[in-house]
């Protein structure tokens, strides 16, 4: 018996894991591991571990038309694992692993104590490159090392993938009869607390709805995404990141699809479709640096000496700014709808990341646990990789004098309020000219319903260019 580890590659097709188990006439079984108390750890949003749940419900049933039966354990934390897989290894007389690699530290280190415990019992496990286009380490410098810093990254990753190429695996052919599947919400595998196990109306799970979303996208938005993509009110943006983060679609699927509606790949920004592929290579810049350097994985910065810096610690401003009461519009908007929601646009993920850090001086780990605490699409290296750059700790930032305004990063990005206007609705009656400095025309009206802004942002960007100069001195 062949056994497949599914993790956060929640999916049948482009599947190497499982596209390699089911190669033969081995029986094979799968299973997935629910960790309540390490997620709770690694602070998942009870929103994506709904959706991940749902997602296996949906994945359980399509293996059971397969012929592959889904079995589920519920494991508490990682060291738990190597032991609960070889009691179900020995019940179901497995012979063999195999799983998609894991690139964040914890897991890591989970899967060298689960290949150690299988091997004592003379059972292989198999390994694959599930999360990338490109695996870890495949993209090198001249001098044969991993890099640090974005755009060599990217070229590089260009020529390699010209190199290679890359293969999207089919979803296996039947395997027998199809079996039963029982539903998770018949099962006492999860807390209460999580609520009903479905998945949230605006984010329907399943591998077809993954492709819908990138068809469309690729339709519609995909030749305009450089000019649309940072404005909020505007769908400009493929909104697959969720499926990304679960594994319910894979990159290459992306690199794919791209490809063959274009009818090339692009190779660089002058290039339609260019803009959109520059951003999955953003996404597999920060998870390659997440294995060269598993150190993020532990709270550390990418640049090791701004671990001495300065930063401020305000219960209540941390507490305004993650309840959008910041009296900075488009700051606040943004906070709420990732509150409401569970998602953040890409352009409001960094003003409000600049706002903590650069206006509240206060560290990025807290922003970051905050948003993995709410994201449904919360995956460490991109979340990571975001907070570090806007910091200013991080990989290929710019230079440390670089502060968000926040007032008109929302003039520029949504300059009619719309996107404010849905969230902040105490102020959807200012008219767009004040809007996003409301304070004036709400004093002339004698309302006191939104909140003056907490800091001065000139003055606060001073503070946060002087803290930096501390590290020099």
């Amino acid at each position: 018996m062949k056994l497949v580890w599914f993790r956060n590659d929640l999916r049948l097709a482009d599947n190497p894991a499982l596209r390699h188990a089911c190669a033969g006439e081995e029986p094979v079984a799968a299973l997935f591991i629910i960790s309540p108390t390490q997620w709770r750890q690694h602070k998942l949003a009870p929103i994506r571990q709904r959706f991940i749940l749902a997602q296996i419900d949906e994945l359980g049933r399509e293996l059971a038309a397969l012929g592959i039966q889904l079995h589920l354990l519920r494991v508490e934390t990682f060291a738990e694992v190597p032991a609960a897989l070889a009691d179900l290894s020995r019940e179901l007389g497995g012979t063999r692993l195999y799983a998609n690699h894991a690139i964040e530290i914890d897991e890591q280190r989970r899967d060298r104590a689960v290949s150690a415990v299988l091997a004592e019992q003379e059972i292989a496990c198999h390994w694959f490159n599930g999360c990338c286009v490109l695996p870890p380490g495949r993209v090198l410098t001249g001098s044969g090392e991993m890099f640090k810093v974005y755009t060599p990254f990217s070229r590089a990753w260009l020529k390699a993938l010209d190199e290679d190429g890359f293969v999207i695996h089919r979803v296996p052919a039947p395997r027998g009869e199809p079996l039963p599947w029982q539903p998770l919400a018949e099962r006492e595998f999860v807390d209460d607390d999580l609520g009903e196990l479905t998945a949230d109306s605006r984010w329907p799970v399943g591998e077809a709805e993954a492709l819908r979303r990138l068809d469309t996208f690729l339709d519609e938005a995909v030749l305009d995404y450089g000019e649309t993509r940072d404005f909020p009110a505007l769908a400009g943006t493929s909104v697959l990141s969720p499926y990304l983060a679960a594994g319910i679609i894979s990159p290459r699927q992306c690199v794919g699809a791209l490809q063959q509606r274009l009818g090339y790949r692009p190779q660089s920004k002058v290039q339609p479709g260019f803009v959109w592929l520059n951003e999955l290579i953003w996404r597999e810049f920060y998870r390659h640096l997440l294995v060269l350097i598993p150190s993020l994985s532990m709270n550390r910065p990418f640049k090791a000496e701004t671990a001495a810096l300065p930063w401020s610690w305000d219960p209540d401003a941390f507490a305004a700014w993650c309840e959008g009461r910041t009296g900075y519009p488009i700051v606040d908007a943004a906070m709420r709808c990732l509150n409401a929601t569970g998602w953040m646009h890409n352009r409001l993920r960094m003003i409000v990341a600049s706002f903590l850090t650069k206006d509240l001086h206060i560290h990025w780990r807290l922003g970051e646990d905050y948003f993995m605490s709410k994201l449904i699409d919360g995956d460490l290296a991109a979340n990571n990789g975001g907070w570090q750059w806007a910091a200013g700790t991080g990989a290929d930032a710019a230079p440390y004098f670089r502060v968000f305004n926040p007032t008109t990063q929302g003039q520029r990005f949504d300059p009619q309020g719309e996107f404010i206007r849905t969230w902040v609705t105490e102020l959807a009656d200012v008219p767009a000219a004040y809007l996003h400095q409301p304070h004036d025309w709400l004093r002339l009206k004698g309302r006191q319903d939104y909140p003056a802004p907490m800091v001065d942002h000139a003055v606060a960007r001073v503070r946060a260019i002087e803290m930096f100069r501390f590290l020099e001195k």
